[in-house]
């Protein structure tokens, strides 16, 4: 696979179990089924909001994964048992970049807890729909988007497009809560 695809949700079937000790993650069994749907160079997101973390696939099998590294998960975990995962395209190069670092509140408890950073892949559709919210961005493509409040109390949204261009995003991406299909 390239630096980066055009898929911000490309499987999440069932859950995962991640052990950091030997840099494997397994699938639920009989519902997950790794080896039809990803590959080498895709992103693992494990934990709503990537809640434990995220790495590049270095190998798969039907029910495992290799990863590169564990420093992208946060510090101190060993394991993470059945938990919710997305796979996805987005750029590689962007998991060492510390203004993205785990934990993000990319979904789950977004209602909640407005302030975020993470990198989405936002469609046309979806550019078009978040025009009018806090969250509007340029252009479609990979977006990094970080979000604060500032001194006067106001959620202020700053955004990056990473890399513009044609995103296929699905209904069940991680993102619908800050970018909805419609």
């Amino acid at each position: 696979m390239a630096l980066w695809g055009n898929r911000d949700s490309k499987y999440s079937e069932g859950t995962v179990n991640v052990n950091l000790g030997t840099d494997e993650i397994t699938g639920t069994v009989g519902v997950v089924t790794f080896s039809a749907n990803v590959e080498p160079g895709d992103v693992i997101t494990v934990g709503a909001g990537a809640t434990y973390g995220y790495a590049v696939i270095t190998g798969v099998t039907s029910t495992t994964l290799s990863i590169a590294s564990t420093a992208g998960f946060v510090s101190g975990l060993t394991t993470v048992s059945d938990s919710t995962y997305n796979i996805s395209e987005e750029p590689i190069y962007t998991l060492g970049d510390s203004i993205y670092r785990a934990p993000e509140s990319k979904t789950i408890g977004f209602s909640t807890s407005p302030v975020f950073t993470g990198v989405f892949g936002v469609d046309e559709i979806e550019v078009g729909i978040a025009a009018t919210t806090a969250y509007a961005v340029g252009h479609s493509g990979w977006v990094g988007i970080m979000t604060y409040i500032d001194t006067h109390g106001n959620l202020r949204t700053k955004h990056e497009v990473l890399v513009a261009g044609g995103i296929s995003t699905t209904s069940d991406a991680d993102d619908d809560s800050i970018f909805p299909d419609s």
